[in-house]
């Protein structure tokens, strides 16, 4: 039964869904813990960790409280951090704008 977020979701997206979760799982394993141990560490149902593991997603905060319950949260947030990023390195400089709006067309 496909689930709605792989139905709606992009490729890329249902792809890294289903790599983050076999990455949850490994983190796991190699932790010697069980679903329920991380389900209960994360203060989420066993049935979120399985969701996540098996690649179908969760809410955000779930996913987070799980990779926390696993000890790699600061991996995962320092994953997005855009100075970590040559492109952030390079503007890092510059004076970022509040708020970025569109031109309106001609």
């Amino acid at each position: 039964m496909a689930t709605r977020t792989s139905s709606v979701a992009p490729l890329p997206v249902r792809r890294a869904l289903t790599q983050m979760g076999e990455d949850l799982a490994t983190w796991r394993r190699l932790r010697h813990l069980t679903v329920a141990e991380v389900a209960d560490r994360a203060g989420v149902g066993t049935s979120t960790v399985i969701r996540l593991e098996r690649g179908e997603g969760a809410s955000l905060a779930n996913t987070l409280a799980v990779a926390r319950a696993l000890g790699v949260l600061d991996l995962i947030a320092g994953s997005v951090d855009p100075y970590e990023t040559d492109l952030g390195r390079a503007r890092a400089d510059e004076t970022l704008p509040r708020r970025v709006r569109r031109k309106a067309a001609p």
